[in-house]
Order: C-alpha cells, then structure tokens, then sequence
C-alpha cells in the first residue's frame, strides 16, 4: 500500500451512510507501507464536487468512474484490511494537489 493509491471499500461503512466507498491513502510513505502498522489515514471521495480549495477533483485516469473529489476535511483512519480493491494511483501533479488541499485543511502554514 502507498501513499495516493485509491481504494475502494468492499464493506458498508456507516460515515458514508451504510454504503462502500472510495478512498485515498494519505499516510506518509513509512506508515502506508509498513506490514506491522494495521490502519492507514485515508481522504473519502465524493461524486459531488464542491469546488473548495480542500478538494482534489479527480476523474477516470485515476480510477474512479467519473468526475470525484478528494475532501480533504474529512480525514478518516481506516483498517487497511477494509481497503480492499485497489482503483488507481494518483499522478505525480495530483499527490502535489492533494499536499496543498491537505495543508488548508489541517491549517497548516505555507512553506
């Protein structure tokens, strides 16, 4: 598992109200790909996009179906067990959209 991998989740999972989901891990490298570390830090994605700047708007060459938005707000810790189909890896440009969504979102200071 890497980080910026989508996964699709097999299980129903109740914050999505009873319904499986997308999933991309934001994790840092180490704890993404470490066997022994059992839960990864994921971002949900939504069909829906808002157009806030903590959102990652991906499409197909990712691997969802159609246009989606990464939410960054909604941070979740998810067993890597319940991430089991694997959908796609973002591109290079899309993980360096997904650091800055993920820098407003946790109101973290620009470099």
């Amino acid at each position: 598992m890497k980080r910026g991998e989508v996964y699709r989740t097999r299980e129903r999972v109740p914050e999505r109200g009873g319904k499986p989901g997308f999933y991309v891990v934001v994790s840092r490298p180490f704890i993404a790909g470490h066997e022994d570390v059992s839960t990864v830090i994921c971002a949900p994605v939504y069909s829906e996009v808002l157009g806030l700047t903590t959102e990652v708007v991906i499409g197909p060459e990712d691997g969802v179906a159609h246009t989606s938005a990464i939410r960054c707000d909604f941070l979740t810790l998810m067993f890597k067990a319940k991430l089991t189909h694997f959908v796609g890896t973002l591109s290079t440009p899309k993980i360096a959209e997904l650091d800055r969504a993920l820098q407003i979102a946790l109101g973290l200071p620009s470099e």
